[in-house]
């Protein structure tokens, strides 16, 4: 996947730029990333009970962080120690 993605998910979310975060969701070709953002902009358009936004926004930020995370099949063949 591309990496930018998250990074941007990761921006926009940060910066509140709403709009931003809807075209990212459209555009990404990470379907778990697009449903994770479809959740929390619904919930946080929709919800009137804040722990369920919280609960989706929390939710969006774990899948960003574990997919920017690092996988040990590129520590094991040496595809990060390229770029140290």
């Amino acid at each position: 996947m591309n990496s930018v993605d998250y990074d941007k998910a990761l921006y926009y979310t940060h910066r509140s730029q709403w709009d931003n975060l809807l075209i990212l969701m459209v555009r990404t070709k990470d379907d778990f990333l697009s449903k994770k953002i479809e959740q929390f902009l619904h919930a946080y358009n929709f919800e009137h009970d804040y722990k369920e936004v919280e609960k989706h926004l929390y939710s969006l930020l774990r899948y960003i962080d574990h997919a920017i995370e690092p996988n040990e099949f590129e520590f094991t063949h040496g595809y990060l120690d390229q770029n140290i």
